[in-house]
């Protein structure tokens, strides 16, 4: 089921170069579906917060159609279900986490056993049960991220929105709230998640949408996007033997002893390569597509070929 519909956005800031405007969304559609991770990427000023704050109502569309919930983000209804962790957020230091989350579920209009309930439930999925009472001024960075995260699941969102969740965050408070990610997900809650950590986005998210000067370059899994089209490394004893494809099967990229690396004209070709390889008795341990570093896919879909090199600036 299709929770957030992004059709043909369009979004322009007033002012900017000659009072032109500043295109911050151009022309972008794109469907997010329930129980799933869609990753965020793009360099700074590539549009990604403001595609969360035209879902959020925080800002409008110039053009174009959001649904969210199926509700248009304009209508409060849109929101009765959507959760937020901001990447700068500021809770109320005099707080404690629990009441942070009482504080919050009030602000939903939750009855007092809901919140309850709920509280309990939170504490211990974010494993923030044993600090539930510790004023929040003391928590750590990734303390603090994961009671975010609990504050942004007391409406019993169907989407979460959380923008660069694990920022300032160790490497083990990051695997804890990876952790936490996934199992929102197992309950079937939709996040959408802007990060600029690749590994991030890479180890959790089913898709990723790529946005580079406010436009939608690439919407595809993660295997898609690191994945080389047709081209497959294997493993095999090859040794001093000569081993030769036809163009219109494709072509040999890389030979030595023990592997050879091919690029086909189709993926059903590959078929070919094994029956020649076997033809000459030459023994197969393994066959894998060719794939690239995420990093290596990013910069590929946002810089202009030959240019990869020379390009400064592009944060993630």
């Amino acid at each position: 089921m299709t929770i957030i519909d992004v059709q043909e956005l369009t979004k322009v800031y007033r002012g900017g170069l000659k009072k032109r405007g500043i295109v911050a969304l151009d022309n972008i559609s794109l469907s997010i579906q329930q129980g799933e991770i869609i990753g965020l990427l793009g360099p700074n000023g590539a549009g990604k917060t403001t595609f969360l704050k035209v879902v959020l109502g925080i800002a409008h569309p110039s053009t174009g159609q959001v649904i969210v919930n199926g509700y248009k983000p304009k209508d409060p209804r849109s929101r009765k279900h959507l959760g937020y962790l901001p990447e700068n957020h500021r809770f109320p230091e005099h707080l404690t986490g629990l009441g942070l989350l009482e504080f919050t579920g009030r602000m939903h209009g939750l009855k007092q056993v809901e919140i309850d309930a709920r509280t309990d439930r939170l504490l211990e999925m974010v494993d923030m049960a044993k600090w539930s009472n510790t004023k929040i001024r003391k928590y750590s960075k990734g303390m603090q991220q994961r009671i975010g995260l609990a504050q942004a699941m007391m409406p019993d969102p169907d989407v979460l929105l959380l923008d660069e969740p694990t920022d300032g965050v160790d490497p083990v408070g990051k695997v804890e709230i990876r952790k936490v990610l996934e199992r929102i997900r197992s309950e079937g809650k939709t996040i959408v998640l802007n990060s600029h950590l690749l590994s991030e986005v890479e180890s959790v998210a089913d898709r990723v949408a790529i946005l580079s000067k406010g436009r939608l370059v690439r919407l595809c899994t993660v295997d898609e996007l690191i994945t080389r089209n047709c081209q497959y490394e294997i493993d095999a004893d090859i040794g001093n033997r000569l081993v030769d494809i036809p163009v219109e099967v494709g072509k040999i990229l890389n030979v030595s002893t023990s592997k050879l690396i091919v690029e086909l004209t189709a993926e059903d070709k590959i078929n070919y390569v094994i029956d020649v390889l076997r033809m000459k008795k030459i023994s197969i341990r393994a066959i894998q597509p060719l794939k690239l570093t995420l990093e290596q896919s990013f910069m590929e879909a946002i810089v202009p070929s030959g240019t990869v090199g020379t390009h400064k600036g592009a944060e993630v």
